[in-house]
């Protein structure tokens, strides 16, 4: 099966940056409105997964999870991970660094 979820090297270069700070982290891109809408980054053991959560693939080692409604919104969708000037979530790890995560997607295609 091939990756729902990947990142670019902005943003693996990041996720690099935090977890040399902060070890392991996960994450997580719930949906609605504020902070939800971005992908969050959290601590690992700092972060429980609800049995509503899907594990899209991994990013760098790190778990990437969507919420179950949030899922069947994109499910046709490859998400792309990225990195742009701004302000992560407020309890977000990329939070206070001038930059942020953010998801973009592309539609999937039927593979031959």
């Amino acid at each position: 099966m091939r990756a729902k979820v990947t990142a670019t090297p902005a943003a693996l270069e990041l996720i690099a940056e935090i977890v040399a700070e902060h070890g392991p982290v996960l994450f997580h891109q719930s949906g609605g409105c504020c902070d939800g809408s971005s992908p969050m980054c959290y601590p690992r053991a700092g972060f429980i997964v609800s049995d509503q959560d899907v594990l899209l693939g991994h990013i760098a080692g790190a778990p990437f999870y969507i919420g179950a409604s949030q899922f069947e919104a994109w499910k046709h969708t490859d998400l792309i991970i990225d990195v742009v000037p701004g302000r992560g979530g407020m309890f977000s790890l990329d939070n206070g660094r001038e930059k942020r995560f953010l998801t973009r997607s592309t539609i999937c295609t039927v593979e031959t």
